[in-house]
């Protein structure tokens, strides 16, 4: 099965959040599919994680600063924009929605998507009552409004110790989105396709029924690879262990 990722550029943009840490994992699972990863970080996001974490993971260098040496090697913003395949920004602060949608380029994650004709996607993450604030609302809608692509927050427990809106989604969630986007133009691209997994139950009489031992790992497969296809893919399943595919 072909994979989406190989030898894709996909530029990982990094900013001051506690979630810092999941895009660690996110660069890593990026880099074994094959993914060339640039990361590039603002200011606030080195105090949570340090390049370096990211170099020796990634293989590649690190832009953490608009007027870093690397720049000198021809690994500058512009460069990295122009063979990007998808720019993602994960975690995405309220500060930094801001800045995209008001045309700001001060670090190297605005900068750089400035200068990009890739697809942006945006995983926010911050506390409920700022997500849901009218001026962070009015931001989101408005980068959705260019074509951003938005994915989560979802709810949860947040760094204050409060439940709600604002958790960046984890890293399979992330990697499903990448894929759809990327599958854009697939050769399954306007198909629409309805997959049915998982075990099956027939009742004979009010106490007894055939069933079977399907776990859903093939139907949830087809799913997912037809997704990364350009498919429109309806998932129909029953109960099972597994987690649902993004999309």
């Amino acid at each position: 099965m072909p994979n989406p990722l190989e030898k894709k550029h996909i530029v990982l943009g990094v900013t001051g959040s506690i979630a810092c840490y999941k895009s660690v994992d996110l660069a890593s699972k990026l880099t074994q599919n094959g993914a060339l990863v640039d990361v590039l970080m603002t200011p606030g996001a080195v105090k949570f994680v340090s390049p370096l974490t990211f170099r020796s993971i990634t293989h590649r260098p690190v832009i953490a600063d608009i007027f870093s040496p690397e720049s000198e090697l021809g690994i500058n913003h512009v460069a990295v924009a122009e063979r990007a395949s998808v720019v993602i920004v994960a975690p995405a602060t309220a500060n930094t929605i801001a800045k995209l949608a008001h045309g700001l380029a001060d670090d190297p994650i605005t900068t750089t998507i400035l200068a990009t004709q890739a697809p942006v996607i945006v995983a926010p993450a911050m506390d409920a009552h700022m997500y849901e604030n009218a001026a962070t609302q009015e931001n989101v809608a408005a980068l959705q409004s260019r074509g951003y692509v938005f994915v989560g927050p979802a709810t949860g427990r947040l760094a204050s110790g409060l439940i709600g809106l604002g958790r960046m989604l984890e890293t399979p969630d992330l990697l499903g989105c990448i894929k759809m986007v990327l599958s854009r133009g697939g050769d399954l691209s306007g198909r629409k396709i309805v997959v049915s997994a998982g075990g099956t139950q027939e009742p004979i009489d009010p106490v007894r029924a055939l069933t079977n031992h399907s776990t859903g790992k093939m139907g949830y497969a087809v799913a997912e690879a037809a997704r990364d296809r350009g498919a429109e893919v309806s998932l129909v399943t029953t109960p099972t262990a597994l987690e649902d595919p993004f999309g």
